[in-house]
């Protein structure tokens, strides 16, 4: 039986959460000895790189695991706060602490239009996924902001160890879904979900963004959803 899909990012799309690792990362300061003094500036020019989604074109099936993964990020996240002059010798703890509120979900807020717009696309037939560049914890986090209920699959990097724009990781996505007759990116990164979908033919809407190298975007959900629709099941 033939079956449509769109696949979705998650963060920034669907939900988002305000500040992210930086936010993370002040708030596990704030509980520490000897944090008061760090602020966001010192931090966020050491969290611009590191990260696995920093390097999209390197697998890491090692990481897989979630040990593994958040052994990794803590490192990451240890070493910004040494440049940021937090105690280096305390930064392990910190780091750890910040994992732990990042992957909160009540630090996480679901945009008005997402479970709307997904109800009103999966009533005419689509199947939803999320395909998103996150922590290993992904599918409990949608789980506990009630989403889960909407989604065929949720697929986080950390646990299929390929970041978008990856194609393998499109690939996964599209053979979880069944290698649907028609399928959609849709996402807030014009680079991880445009581009990346683009490259293994797959049409994209840059959601919740203006990309002059998008051809399609659109600046809410509902907006997507009109410009599937009119696309009808051909998707193109």
């Amino acid at each position: 039986m033939p079956r449509h899909a769109i696949i979705w990012d998650f963060d920034g799309t669907l939900a988002y959460r305000p500040g992210k690792w930086g936010s993370a990362l002040l708030a596990a300061l704030e509980e520490a000895p000897g944090g008061a003094g760090i602020d966001i500036q010192k931090l966020k020019p050491h969290l611009t790189t590191g990260f696995p989604w920093h390097h999209p074109e390197r697998p890491h099936p090692e990481l897989s695991e979630p040990r593994s993964w958040w052994r990794y990020v803590e490192d990451v996240l240890s070493k910004a706060l040494g440049a940021a002059g937090y105690d280096p010798e305390a930064a392990g703890a910190i780091a750890a602490a910040a994992g732990e509120k990042f992957k909160d979900p009540a630090s996480f807020i679901v945009f008005e239009d997402t479970v709307p717009v997904l109800e009103r696309l999966g009533a005419t037939g689509w199947h939803h996924l999320i395909l998103s560049n996150h922590v290993p914890e992904l599918e409990a986090i949608v789980e506990a902001l009630g989403l889960a209920r909407h989604f065929d699959a949720i697929l986080s990097s950390a646990n299929i160890g390929y970041e978008k724009p990856h194609p393998e990781a499109f690939g996964i996505a599209l053979e979880v879904a069944g290698h649907p007759t028609t399928a959609w990116m849709v996402g807030d990164s014009l680079v991880g979900d445009v581009q990346g979908a683009r490259a293994v033919r797959l049409p994209a809407i840059l959601a919740r963004a203006q990309g002059p190298q998008a051809s399609r975007h659109a600046a809410d959900l509902w907006e997507v959803a009109r410009l599937i629709e009119e696309a009808g099941p051909a998707g193109r």
